[in-house]
């Protein structure tokens, strides 16, 4: 099963490093949740800077909302994370994040600029080969031989997460959560963009069942495995060494990514 933005039935446990040091700072925290829609408990430790949030709002409400205390915060991946920085240096560009919140569910969360108004197919792909731009990246994933289908499809791609849809600047922003993709598989493969909507299997076209058919690759990126936040916190993913807490200040991707940020507050 996937559901995308759009449904927030299932509640999940996300857990967010935040940048704490006083009392004060856990009563701001407390505060910047108490009463929100969506949000059903919160449990604030000041001594792990550790905020566990009970929500169905996607991650990137609940960290908006933490953060508007003043206060950095950054999701913390549970069973395991990976990011994959799409399209560095082309005018398609965004960060999409993995997270493995229970053995059966995988969330996958991402921001991608540059798109044409309108749905775009999202497929996690065989190979981590950018060699050849995205034509290197090979196949869908897709280790049960199984015919191309929807996120919600029993039979389907495993690499399938249907559409992602970009509003009329031409961004898309989506949160995702599927029972077929794991982590722990991906790492090392390619997350690709596409030009069109995926049929999702249904069309008549020939590439129906076997690309959704949609189109062209746009942009991608190599799925890198996450550093642990509270193991390792120099570097958010294995890509380019930024840090936890100076990513949240950076572009997603191209010029001044690596230049040197502001000091954040309330460090």
């Amino acid at each position: 099963m996937a559901s995308d933005s759009g449904d927030r039935g299932t509640a999940c446990t996300l857990e967010f490093a935040v940048q704490m040091t006083c009392q004060s700072c856990v009563d701001a925290v407390r505060t910047s949740l108490q009463g929100v829609a969506g949000v059903q408990s919160v449990e604030v430790e000041l001594e792990k800077q550790m905020v566990l949030v009970q929500t169905t709002l996607p991650s990137q409400e609940v960290q908006a909302l933490l953060e508007g205390t003043g206060r950095q915060a950054i999701l913390k991946e549970n069973l395991g994370a990976a990011v994959a920085i799409l399209g560095e240096t082309g005018p398609v560009q965004g960060v999409v994040r993995f997270l493995q919140l229970t053995p059966e569910r995988c969330l996958i969360e991402g921001t991608i600029d540059g798109l044409e108004p309108g749905p775009h197919g999202l497929h996690v792909h065989q190979f981590g080969d950018l060699t050849s731009n995205c034509n290197s990246c090979g196949d869908h994933f897709n280790p049960d031989g199984t015919s191309h289908g929807g996120p919600q499809d029993s039979e389907r791609h495993r690499g399938d997460l249907g559409n992602v849809h970009a509003d009329a600047s031409g961004r898309a922003t989506f949160r995702i959560e599927d029972e077929q993709l794991k982590v722990w598989d991906v790492i090392g493969r390619s997350l690709v963009i596409d030009e069109g909507e995926d049929d999702l299997g249904r069309g008549s076209h020939p590439l129906s069942r076997i690309t959704g058919n949609s189109g062209k690759r746009l942009a991608c990126g190599i799925i890198a495995r996450s550093a642990g936040l509270f193991q390792n916190p120099k570097q958010i993913c294995s890509c380019d060494g930024i840090t936890m807490w100076e990513e949240r200040g950076r572009p997603i991707a191209g010029q001044g990514r690596k230049e040197p940020a502001q000091p954040p507050a309330h460090l």
